[in-house]
């Protein structure tokens, strides 16, 4: 696993996967799955894995958050790069802040919280966690105006921020006067796109953020990677066709969850067995199941791409 120091280029080199966390049929944590998921990515040429939303953290024991940290940590090669969460809640996150020092990650993301969290007492937490942790965090911004663009800057400034995680939904991502505002006061390249391929040409092309996250990397490594060297290599007529070849997946987890929808579409894939949902998310119909296996199908059996 990557331990060293956390760079704009180690940013930009890779598609950020956020993959689904495996379990088994016991909602135990599988070794051999997860493993499985990121010798796939890692053959896909992705070498920086993001366990969030979509690895359900947010639902997960502190009693098995140690075994996740060293089930991914052991898994993954030496050049690739793991970044687990903490939180969402102020409580939790401290707690895994001691848990965190047996363990060498260049970083962590603080799950975002809106129901009962406030600017100033979001900005405190943040110090708060730094001061345990000892190293900055990837800060999450998934709600519009979650954070002003002024506390923003100060979290930067004062080197709590590793890097930005942007994932703030727009119907059109070109109009954005939020992310627009964020990009003049913070180093561009520590600002990601937060929201897979959709809106990640316009966002590296347009606003000059330093990369992309993606959960259907994890159906397509090689395809999204492709992306974003032919981004890089500008290049915009080649990327445009790879983002409209994830498109009905992107729709599916759009129309039914995403987390949900990328669980399934993982195992539906054959990469891993990813196992049944976390509680407090439901499974899916068969119907469901079975338009996600239609389209994760379809984007499989699309030509390679170089």
């Amino acid at each position: 696993m990557w331990t060293d120091a956390v760079t704009p280029e180690l940013i930009a080199n890779s598609v950020i996967a956020v993959p689904p966390l495996a379990r088994d049929s016991l909602r135990k944590i599988s070794v051999v799955e997860n493993t499985k998921m990121i010798r796939a990515l890692e053959a896909g040429g992705v070498s920086t894995l993001l366990y969030g939303g979509n690895a359900v953290f947010y639902h997960m024991r502190l009693t098995e958050y140690g075994d996740a940290l060293s089930i991914l940590a052991d898994a993954a090669a030496p050049n690739t790069w793991i970044v687990p969460s903490v939180g969402p809640t102020y409580g939790i996150m401290m707690d895994q802040a001691q848990i965190l020092k047996d363990y060498h990650f260049p970083t962590v993301m603080i799950l975002p919280q809106k129901e009962i969290a406030d600017e100033t007492g979001i900005a405190t937490g943040v110090r708060h966690f730094v001061e345990q942790y000892g190293k900055p965090i990837v800060l999450y911004i998934k709600h519009d105006r979650w954070l002003s663009a002024a506390t923003v800057e100060s979290l930067v400034r004062d080197g709590l921020v590793s890097w930005i995680k942007y994932a703030v939904v727009r119907e059109d991502p070109c109009i954005d006067p939020y992310l627009k505002e964020i990009m003049s006061i913070v180093p561009a390249n520590i600002v990601v796109s937060g929201i897979g391929e959709q809106p990640a040409i316009i966002h590296l092309r347009d606003f000059g953020v330093g990369g992309f996250t993606s959960g259907c990397v994890c159906v397509s490594p090689a395809r999204s990677m492709a992306m974003l060297r032919a981004i890089r290599a500008k290049d915009f007529v080649k990327a445009e066709a790879i983002r409209v070849s994830f498109g009905p997946l992107e729709d599916l987890r759009n129309a039914i969850q995403p987390i949900r929808v990328l669980h399934h579409a993982v195992a539906a894939a054959g990469i891993a067995a990813t196992g049944p949902m976390q509680p407090l998310l439901g499974e899916l119909s068969e119907s469901q199941q079975a338009s996600i296996l239609k389209a994760v199908q379809e984007l499989i059996a699309l030509p390679s791409i170089s």
